[in-house]
């Protein structure tokens, strides 16, 4: 069985090769199999390219929504963006909150930081940053962020209940978070459920729709928000990988949904920790 700790290294190594290509590279490259080693992260990516602040070299085609585009972030915010990649959503935040603003994203993977940082150079961004390190414990103090926007990585960390008490530490109070990320309404074949690059894909590393908002809602959270709700299909290409043609059958006469979701939330101005102190 894979533990916590082989999943987070299993997806840190998939996400070190991505960074090191680009967008188009990631949507034409292939393994030796024969299937599209990266096209199960790309068929959930959705347009950026009309958003102020986006940058193409940040692109990377791994996101399954436009957390920014709803996080409403104002001028002079801090934003922290969880699972930063090469930078895409912190580019397009620091195009609202604006130089006045601050911008940190964190990613655990070394060669994504890299590539962050220098896209942040090429444009002379002094306020936006990157930092190495694990969104379970980040490295920011409590009460910092006023917006926390992430784009498919909750997805990625087996501990999703500890994200999200972390995202609440982070938070100030008043301060709320836009999540894009896949949920499931029914069960995933075992096949796909326990497959580690489904996993690193954002697919097999989803957990039931209701489940995900009851762990927002047990954190603490209010005013708790679908703000967009879009089904996922993967192609017949990539299941044929994983299934054979009578389950393949079974799971597309099923009742099995994996949608993309943009989560909402608040903390409290006057604000506890769920079984700890006021804040």
């Amino acid at each position: 069985m894979t533990t916590d700790e082989q999943l987070k290294e299993i997806v840190k190594q998939k996400y070190s090769e991505i960074a090191l290509q680009d967008k188009e590279t990631n949507q034409s490259s292939c393994c030796g199999s024969g299937c599209c080693s990266t096209e199960v992260y790309n068929i959930m990516s959705d347009d950026y390219t009309e958003l102020e602040g986006y940058n193409p070299d940040a692109d990377l085609g791994l996101g399954c929504g436009l957390p920014t585009q709803f996080a409403k972030i104002k001028a002079g915010d801090t934003v922290i963006d969880l699972g930063s990649g090469a930078g895409n959503d912190c580019f397009i935040a620091r195009a609202e909150t604006g130089e006045s603003g601050k911008v940190i994203g964190i990613d655990f993977t070394p060669a994504m930081i890299d590539k962050a940082r220098v896209n942040a150079e090429k444009r002379g961004f002094h306020n936006v940053e990157f930092r190495q390190g694990d969104i379970e414990k980040m490295p920011v103090t409590s009460n910092v962020a006023d917006v926390i926007v992430s784009n498919c990585v909750l997805n990625l960390v087996p501990n999703k209940d500890g994200v999200i008490s972390e995202i609440y530490r982070v938070l100030k109070p008043g301060g709320h978070f836009s999540i894009s990320d896949v949920v499931l309404m029914g069960e995933l074949p075992e096949a796909l459920q326990k497959d580690a690059e489904m996993y690193a894909g954002c697919v097999a590393g989803a957990i039931q729709k209701q489940d995900y908002l009851g762990l927002i809602e047990k954190n603490g959270f209010k005013n708790i928000t679908v703000q967009k709700e879009k089904p996922i299909v993967i192609p017949d290409d990539i299941l044929n990988n994983y299934l054979g043609t009578k389950e393949l059958e079974d799971f597309k006469a099923g009742k099995t949904g994996i949608y993309s979701v943009t989560v909402y939330a608040e903390k409290p101005v006057e604000c506890c920790t769920p079984g700890g102190g006021c804040c």
